[in-house]
């Protein structure tokens, strides 16, 4: 038997994009700036996709921009709004526990002579918003806050947030990186006074190298991408017109039977943390019950290491990962984890387990006997 559960990293694509996909690239393949049929054929598909996001986020259409993934909606949110926003103030906050596609742009803003500062989170991974009131500044021209974080499922308070920023200065923007957040919760950004918001296709069952940001229409962000002029100049390039569309399908049919799908995740988490509650020794990370994330569960397991315990799972047919897919390759201490202030013995010995839509009982069952065996065998044998 197999167990795919590390749908965090990536998931698989629902049927019906790949048909649709199919049928873009061999049939529908026109370039949407082009001006004969098959242009305005595709350019079809890129305002039909267009106009699905926006109704699932309810906002406007010309609000939505097209991306390669999360990775670049990150870079262009960060680098963008501070590049235009410069001559107003030279201050960001983020927090301790992003994505490296947040991380890494912050140091290379702050290499440019911006100043940031990182907020710290609490042993479940959220932050305080009283931290937050305290470090906005009169020069403040940005904060970014992710949704969910990608490694203990951990959902920090977006709308308090939104809320706290534009009263305590109303011209910062409020960036949210919504990788893991979208498709699991209903996120309207007008609503929670979010400025951009970032969304990655593969992780909702859509293709890979596709997503989208979002910008509040009269956000200042400038392009970081120059060429031909593509979405308003915005990002250049031709648009990646069968990922357009596979992702807004993928995002229809996620949302299609959201609540019904996140009380069937919350049950298979519960079911996985039941299950290795017996186990000495193991730990469970981030906010507890309904407060975190339906699709993440994280397990730390002392006297067994990260790697070693993938290995053994993989040999049993079950895929998890140590936790961020974009830094797993890298031999580094995970910032999260730094970040809850997980105890030492832990921090080299805690792997990610996540759901999706087709992750079935069975495969929990199954991997919850395979850790229930593994982890005493794999601790007898370290401590020979």
């Amino acid at each position: 038997m197999e167990a795919y559960l590390d749908n965090s990293a990536t998931t698989r694509c629902f049927d019906e994009v790949v048909r649709l996909m199919h049928q873009i690239m061999c049939e529908d393949y026109g370039n949407p700036s082009s001006m004969h049929h098959k242009g305005v054929v595709a350019e079809q598909y890129v305002r039909n996709a267009r106009e699905t996001l926006a109704r699932l986020l309810k906002v406007n259409e010309k609000e939505i921009l097209f991306t390669s993934g999360g990775t670049e909606a990150d870079n262009i949110a960060l680098i963008g709004t501070a590049m235009a926003n410069h001559r107003r103030g030279r201050h960001l906050i983020t927090t301790r526990i992003e994505h490296p596609a947040v991380l890494q742009p912050m140091a290379y803003l702050e290499n440019q002579g911006f100043q940031v500062t990182y907020l710290p989170v609490d042993r479940e991974g959220r932050i305080s918003l009283t931290d937050l009131e305290r470090a906005i500044r009169p020069d403040t021209i940005l904060v970014s806050i992710m949704h969910t974080n990608n490694e203990i499922g951990s959902v920090e308070p977006i709308a308090e947030a939104g809320a706290l920023i534009k009263r305590v200065n109303p011209q910062t923007l409020f960036h949210v990186d919504a990788v893991q957040g979208f498709g699991k919760f209903r996120i309207y950004p007008a609503k929670m006074q979010v400025d951009m918001l970032s969304v990655s296709g593969h992780k909702i069952h859509g293709p890979k190298g596709i997503g989208f940001l979002y910008i509040r229409e009269g956000a200042k962000v400038n392009p970081i991408t120059y060429g031909g002029g593509q979405q308003k100049g915005m990002r250049s390039g031709t648009e990646n017109v069968p990922g357009i569309a596979g992702l807004a399908r993928a995002a229809e049919l996620v949302y299609a039977d959201l609540d019904q799908d996140m009380e069937r995740m919350y049950g298979l988490r519960e079911m996985l943390i039941q299950g290795v509650s017996s186990i000495e020794d193991v730990r469970v990370n981030g906010c507890p019950g309904r407060e975190g994330a339906a699709h993440i569960v994280s397990l730390s397991v002392r006297g067994v290491r990260s790697q070693v315990l993938l290995q053994a799972l993989e040999e049993q047919g079950i895929y998890v990962s140590a936790g961020s897919a974009c830094s797993s390759n890298k031999p580094q201490t995970s910032a999260t984890l730094k970040a809850i202030g997980l105890e030492r013995d832990f921090l080299e010995s805690t792997i990610r387990f996540s759901f999706s839509v087709f992750t079935t009982e069975e495969e929990i069952q199954y991997t919850i006997q395979a850790l229930c065996e593994v982890i005493p065998a794999l601790r007898r044998y370290t401590r020979r």
